[in-house]
């Protein structure tokens, strides 16, 4: 006997993502929901410094290490050269803020091929955990991110299909609603992390371009409007409506006849 092809219907498509949109931003506000969301407020911290690491290390420059601390605000250390370019120094900040929104739209993107649920999660839990080895260098990051790769391998190994796809979009839109996230810290000229006041990502940009940090903000808003809206738009296409094949249990035998067998 032969399985059925199923496909998702496109309500259900959009009633996964608006649940996953709903659980980011209503859990902090249920009991005890700030400790649940915890784990990802950190993660989404992990997203942004390494943003900033990997684009200096695009860049020509070296990713020192990745600090995360316990309120949720982070540092990524690099070294760069002397003679560095004012557009290096720009871009470097502002991977920041962009790096979890383009890997929350890619992450997005992803969930619409079935193909690629498990092998995108299997990946992003070991990117975490060599990111842990390399450039991690904090307690709450030592803590606290491990647990999170774990987790997310656990589901790609062990979690139904359904649950595989729902944590992949959760995931994408945790990076990608960042931006709303960091909506102040964008807008702010200096902050305030580790007990140290720098300036901010914005703020480094008007620094190294002269025009002033607002207006960077607002491309930076831009840009993520356009990219999460396009990797949306990607996933709920009609054309790229998910169709979950069952799998076979391994001692159910499938038998074909050709027309010409008929009596």
């Amino acid at each position: 006997m032969q399985s059925m092809v199923q496909p998702g219907s496109q309500a259900e498509q959009v009633g996964r993502l608006v649940l996953a949109v709903a659980v980011v931003i209503f859990l902090p506000s249920l009991p005890f929901g700030t400790y649940l969301i915890y784990p990802f407020a950190i993660l989404t911290t992990w997203f942004h410094e390494m943003g900033h690491g990997l684009m200096a290390i695009a860049m020509g420059q070296e990713f020192d290490r990745l600090m995360i601390y316990a309120d949720g605000s982070g540092v990524a250390e690099s070294r760069l050269d002397m003679d560095v370019s004012r557009f290096t120094r720009a871009m470097i900040a502002a991977g920041g803020p962009l790096g979890p929104v383009l890997a929350g739209s890619g992450l997005i993107v992803a969930s619409a091929h079935q193909r690629l649920w498990r092998p995108v999660l299997w990946g992003t839990a070991g990117v975490i955990f060599a990111s842990v080895i390399i450039y991690v260098r904090s307690p709450v990051g030592y803590a606290v991110l491990p647990l999170v790769a774990a987790a997310v391998s656990l589901i790609a190994w062990k979690a139904s299909d359904g649950v595989a796809r729902f944590t992949l979009q959760f995931l994408g839109i945790l990076g990608a609603m960042s931006m709303l996230r960091d909506f102040n810290y964008l807008f702010t000229e200096e902050a305030v992390i580790g007990g140290e006041r720098i300036l901010s990502d914005t703020g480094a940009i008007e620094a190294a371009l002269v025009l002033p940090h607002w207006v960077w903000a607002a491309a930076i808003l831009v840009i993520s409007a356009v990219s999460v809206g396009a990797s949306l738009r990607y996933a709920l296409s009609d054309k790229r409506r998910i169709r979950i094949v069952p799998k076979r249990p391994a001692n159910v035998l499938q038998f074909k006849r050709s027309p010409r067998d008929k009596r």
